[in-house]
């Protein structure tokens, strides 16, 4: 892959750098995931839990400033004191900064619907980063995860599995299978949970009865947790009646997974992650 100042991504937006891009912040995880698939690190992140895994930079992670704000809603001028050369943020969540942000960089909105969207943006990073050998590399290593989950779940009849990907903090959604979690788990798994339809808040927004009703055999949830009393999702339907008939839940087969990897990531090494932790929970 040659090195270019100039990408079109899978959106059709058109980024245009002056130079070889050396201070990348990244809004959203898929820019950290892309810069550690590629053997780079953030100038800043919004997802530091992510950053510090060690199965991503470890103990340097924590050399990463994190930014202050909240999600779509960051410091400018923190992001600013960073000195980034591009900017990277998530699609629907950070329009609004685009014109205090642009001021002194570019950024760029990114937005993922199916894996060969994260393999795109891996190699729209390269291509701007200079980065082609170590993109060849981080993309075989994704197919091949993938590859090996698809033959497990041949073996081992996982496509006859019903598999949910679930997130909460005060109310629940569902990933549908037009997401990107859920279009990922669709490749191994039976995964029916399409979207609802109209808008973002109805679109995954399944009750505890609807999910009983096509009663999953394995649920991952992820719960979204602020502050150190706060409940697990599972914590919160733990004596709910519903929640408790569901197969998944009755035989000990719902489980709670890192929401940084789970939620944030979206790039080819949080894909390839999730696709083992599903598949060894499910074959366990």
């Amino acid at each position: 892959m040659s090195h270019s100042l100039t990408v079109t991504d899978v959106r059709g937006q058109t980024i245009s750098l002056r130079s070889k891009p050396e201070r990348i912040v990244c809004l959203t995880g898929l820019c950290d995931d892309a810069l550690v698939e590629l053997g780079l690190t953030p100038t800043a992140t919004r997802t530091p839990k992510l950053v510090v895994r060690p199965d991503y930079l470890g103990e340097a992670g924590k050399a990463v400033p994190a930014l202050p704000g909240t999600f779509g809603n960051e410091d400018v001028a923190a992001i600013a004191t960073a000195k980034p050369d591009l900017v990277m943020g998530l699609a629907g969540v950070h329009d609004q900064l685009r014109p205090a942000v642009e001021k002194f960089a570019p950024l760029w909105l990114v937005e993922v619907k199916t894996y060969e969207d994260s393999v795109r943006y891996l190699r729209d990073v390269a291509t701007l980063t200079d980065r082609g050998a170590q993109q060849v590399a981080a993309e075989q290593r994704f197919r091949d995860r993938l590859a090996a989950a698809r033959a497990t779940a041949t073996a081992r009849g996982l496509d006859r599995t019903t598999a949910l990907a679930m997130y909460g903090g005060t109310s629940i959604g569902v990933n549908t299978s037009d997401d990107l979690l859920g279009h990922l788990l669709s490749q191994v798994f039976d995964y029916p949970w399409p979207n609802r339809g109209g808008g973002f808040d109805n679109a995954q927004a399944y009750s505890v009865e609807e999910i009983l009703t096509r009663d999953p055999d394995i649920v991952f949830v992820q719960s979204f947790t602020f502050g150190p009393d706060a409940k697990t999702v599972s914590a919160q339907y733990a004596e709910n009646p519903v929640w408790k008939r569901i197969t998944a839940v009755r035989e000990g087969r719902a489980y709670e997974v890192p929401a940084e990897l789970w939620a944030s990531g979206r790039g080819t090494r949080a894909l390839g992650l999730i696709l083992d932790e599903a598949v060894a929970k499910a074959t366990a």
